[in-house]
């Protein structure tokens, strides 16, 4: 609690979504569901939106900072009575929070960029800090780390920037190895923004071009046939070990080669979550205590979604770990853990309690 005057008044949060990733959209949709269970009898709540070229708008609710853009989704658009700051100069209502959300996917807000902000201004947050922040949402770095920790990942080859250009037959050779078909995605983004299955050597340098108009850095990674398959994961009570959901199976149809944007997102008849999956026990206490440990490999604090492939002969293997997943009320984290006995309202007070008992400072 913030104390005034020896009087004890609400803890204040400051819920920052938008931003400039190509999710700006998704972290709209996750604060307007948020917001919406914050209880305020206990927390005072502040909303901060980050248009998609870097200000920062406060007045009002989600919605108020909101309209619906081309595409139907919403984007942050600064309203009548909205405060407009320069990009580059937070507002007060973020420094003067005893607590933040960062609801911000993809990069600069879930890659450890608003994360170091926070320390430097000596601001508690929810999630993990700036380095698993930033790991995470580096694929290639993050596949690095799970390898070098002995949790089981599918092979991929980094294409650097100028690497297509430089020498594709050199690009072209490395990939050959992973066998075909291939998935071709940009490093440091979420959503399956700019992601291609490619079925054949042809058709690589146009994936590669597609994923490098979202980031310079790509990741081609083989192909694993098998189920889909997550769980949502929580720092541990008191600094004990994590706690992980039931596992969730993502089943997609209606025409979608993969798990792509418009089966997230857009098309209403493509998924189906079935929570808990259909597993032999064996099968998920294996999956959750792999996702546990990629959480501690990581160094995670606060939330993260470990999402795998179980192969046809029961394999288990890590795609990645989310550490600001989907937070919509139909998303499979919260989804997940509503299915384990933590509803909605009762995930996001923890994950606030959680950040607000966090010391400050180097942990």
């Amino acid at each position: 609690m913030t104390r005034v005057g020896g009087v004890s008044t609400r803890p204040r949060v400051a819920v920052v979504f938008g931003g400039r990733s190509p999710e700006h959209s998704i972290s709209c949709l996750t604060a307007a569901g948020v917001t919406d269970v914050i209880d305020p009898d206990r927390y005072a709540v502040a909303v901060i939106g980050v248009t998609r070229d870097g200000r920062w708008v406060t007045g009002g609710g989600v919605r108020n900072l909101t309209s619906v853009g081309d595409d139907g989704l919403p984007v942050v658009t600064p309203g009548p009575g909205a405060c407009v700051h320069t990009p580059g100069q937070p507002p007060s209502e973020l420094t003067d929070a005893d607590v933040v959300l960062p609801l911000l996917h993809g990069a600069y807000g879930e890659d450890g960029t608003v994360q170091g902000l926070l320390e430097v201004a000596d601001v508690r947050y929810v999630g993990s800090g700036v380095l698993a922040s930033a790991v995470a949402m580096d694929k290639d770095v993050m596949k690095t780390l799970l390898a070098a920790a002995g949790l089981p990942v599918c092979r991929w080859v980094r294409v650097a920037a100028d690497d297509w250009a430089a020498d594709p037959a050199d690009v072209s050779r490395r990939v050959a190895a992973l066998g075909w078909p291939v998935f071709v995605k940009p490093a440091r983004a979420g959503s399956s923004f700019g992601i291609t299955k490619v079925d054949a050597p042809e058709a690589l340098g146009a994936a590669i071009e597609h994923a490098t108009s979202v980031d310079p850095k790509v990741i081609v990674e083989e192909a694993v046939p098998g189920r889909e398959v997550e769980c949502g994961v929580l720092q541990g009570v008191d600094g004990g070990a994590p706690d992980v959901s039931v596992v969730g199976e993502v089943i997609v149809s209606g025409g979608h080669d993969f798990y792509d944007f418009e089966a997230k997102y857009t098309d209403d008849e493509a998924l189906t979550l079935v929570i808990p999956a259909d597993l032999a026990d064996g099968v998920a206490k294996r999956i959750r205590s792999l996702a546990a440990a990629a959480f501690e490999a990581l160094g995670c604090e606060g939330l993260a979604r470990a999402d795998f492939f179980l192969t046809a002969d029961g394999e288990s293997i890590l795609n990645e770990v989310n550490t600001m997943p989907g937070f919509t009320s139909s998303s499979m984290f919260p989804r997940a853990w509503a299915a384990t006995g933590v509803d909605y309202p009762a995930l996001v007070d923890r994950l606030l309690t959680t950040a607000l008992h966090r010391p400050l400072g180097l942990r």
